[in-house]
């Protein structure tokens, strides 16, 4: 594979996203990433949140590139299984996921904001916890790739599989937005794809344990996060 760089991403007109999103609309996703890694490689880094989505793409980079820069976010809150998982991650895919964290340790969030920001305020912790520290992480890149796909929710369903993320000025690949649950839980069976053992236990959606709960049969995938609540996302992906 050929794998050159380029500051393309604040050149990138919306014609020509617009011609990609219809180039690689209901194309295979390893297809979205050859070229993504082709035109971005080395201004572009994969955001794993170790979810079951996510690790259906950590695999395919897995088999096209070892250099691929692969990050995560680690609130100080995740499940356990979320951070052993990430262990056999590296180890099966000899990967080094480089952590981000955020400034504040939960004390000292606790100390200037109280106790319990998650409930009170759910917006600022997940910018305390989760936004910052991805504005870091993605600091000096051109493009990111994330596992979002349209089917796990309505702020999702407008997706495109390449499209402009003008929240932090980056070209954003989504390779799974056309994806079904199916489709997913298929790929990670048929190639034995390492995963969370919480989503045996009926937590489709991973985040948090302040803020993640199981979901029950027929309720959206994404009804386990911050239950309760109107809020459906963390910011991230807005």
């Amino acid at each position: 594979m050929k794998i050159s760089g380029g500051k393309e991403a604040g050149k990138m007109k919306d014609e020509e996203l617009e011609e990609l999103r219809r180039k690689f609309e209901g194309q295979p996703p390893q297809q979205t990433l050859r070229w993504a890694l082709d035109r971005f490689y080395p201004t572009i880094a994969f955001a794993c949140s170790f979810g079951a989505e996510d690790m259906v793409l950590l695999d395919m980079i897995s088999k096209m590139t070892p250099r691929m820069r692969v990050f995560y976010i680690d609130t100080g809150l995740l499940f356990k299984e979320t951070y052993e998982l990430i262990e056999k991650a590296a180890e099966k895919y000899g990967i080094k996921p480089e952590r981000y964290a955020p400034e504040l340790t939960l004390e000292r969030q606790r100390e200037l904001y109280g106790e319990n920001l998650y409930q009170r305020n759910p917006d600022l912790c997940c910018q305390i916890r989760k936004v910052e520290p991805l504005k870091k992480a993605l600091a000096g890149l051109e493009a990111w790739v994330t596992g979002i796909r349209r089917e796990q929710s309505p702020t999702r369903a407008s997706a495109a599989v390449v499209e402009r993320d003008r929240k932090f000025g980056l070209v954003k690949v989504n390779p799974l937005v056309h994806w079904t649950f199916k489709d997913v839980w298929k790929y990670i069976t048929e190639n034995h794809v390492p995963y969370n053992p919480l989503h045996d236990r009926n937590y489709p959606s991973i985040g948090c344990t302040l803020c993640t709960t199981p979901v029950a049969p027929g309720e959206d995938p994404r009804a386990g996060r911050w239950r309760g609540r109107d809020k459906k996302e963390c910011g991230l992906h807005l």
